[in-house]
């Protein structure tokens, strides 16, 4: 592993941590709320992960650099990205969505707390992420108006026009999708659309101006496709030790992806070019450190889990 891959991982693996930390007390203990949902929140919420999305609301307030503060700033929000990521995993997990039994080496949520519990704990996390950012302002860490454009990118990005969008075009997809935009669509908002979220919100909290904000947002898109891109070629070969999951359920469930409608080889020369392309509008935009992000895209597109 070369040296800046190593530098990578330590600063995922200490970013995660922080989170992580972060993530445990994000829901008061004081608040009374039913044994049983707390427990299959955490479930979730503890069930490890690579933390990409929150690492990449912090990573894009550094890239700024107009506040030193600004990535200790980003920890209500970059706690906000989890919850919204991880209801999202527990519900497509549902037999309803993908039928999934494991998730990240462990029984999916619905396996362990039942069907009816899994949605309520999505349910939770779901509000419970516009609470952080609302607390985000509130500890005068965010001014207001920053919180509501925070807000007001979340609520497009992970809904009906956007993730949930993208996940209604996946169900849909599998009576028929026959073009490469169909599933350009599906890939874009089902998964890019979080991704550039985190980058746009971290931006936001650092002081971006629309320029910056912009090319994040953009670089996010591009990596986020490429991302989900790399994940139908880890699905048909990926190891499942490392992967947590299995492989080829792409194929099992007739599910079409960017291998099966270009080819494999075709599939992995396309994840470099939409990097590439990510990598050189995140340097058109003027930021005063660029580096991490720009490593951290290709480590993300890399990866072989």
């Amino acid at each position: 592993m070369a040296r800046s891959e190593l530098d990578i991982v330590q600063y995922l693996n200490e970013q995660a941590q922080h989170v992580e930390k972060t993530l445990r007390h994000i829901v008061p203990e004081q608040w009374d709320i039913p044994v049983k949902l707390r427990e299959s929140m955490n479930y979730s919420l503890e069930a490890g992960g690579k933390r990409i999305r929150p690492i990449l609301v912090i990573a894009a307030a550094e890239a700024v650099g107009h506040d030193p503060a600004a990535a200790d700033s980003a920890y209500p929000v970059a706690a906000a990205i989890e919850l919204i990521h991880t209801y999202s995993l527990i519900h497509d997990d549902l037999p309803a969505m993908d039928n999934d039994d494991y998730r990240r080496g462990k029984p999916t949520n619905h396996k362990v707390y039942g069907e009816a519990m899994a949605i309520l704990a999505g349910d939770a996390m779901l509000t419970h992420a516009f609470y952080c950012i609302s607390l985000a302002a509130k500890n005068s860490r965010v001014s207001a108006e920053t919180a509501l454009a925070i807000v007001e990118d979340l609520s497009v990005l992970a809904g009906a026009a956007g993730m949930v969008g993208g996940q209604v075009a996946d169900i849909l997809g599998e009576q028929g999708i026959t073009t490469l935009e169909q599933l350009q669509y599906i890939h874009l908002h089902k998964t890019s659309d979080l991704i550039a979220f985190s980058l746009k919100a971290g931006g936001r909290i650092a002081g971006a101006s629309e320029e910056q904000l912009e090319a994040l947002f953009e670089f996010g898109r591009g990596i986020g496709l490429a991302f989900q891109i790399q994940d139908d070629i880890l699905d048909l070969i990926g190891d499942e030790q490392k992967l947590g999951k299995k492989t080829n359920s792409d194929v099992e469930q007739s599910k079409v992806t960017y291998p099966y409608l270009l080819g494999l080889e075709a599939s992995q020369a396309e994840v470099a070019r939409l990097t590439e392309a990510a990598k050189q509008r995140l340097l058109s935009a003027g930021l005063a450190y660029p580096n991490r992000l720009l490593a951290l895209a290709d480590y993300l597109v890399g990866r072989d889990r």
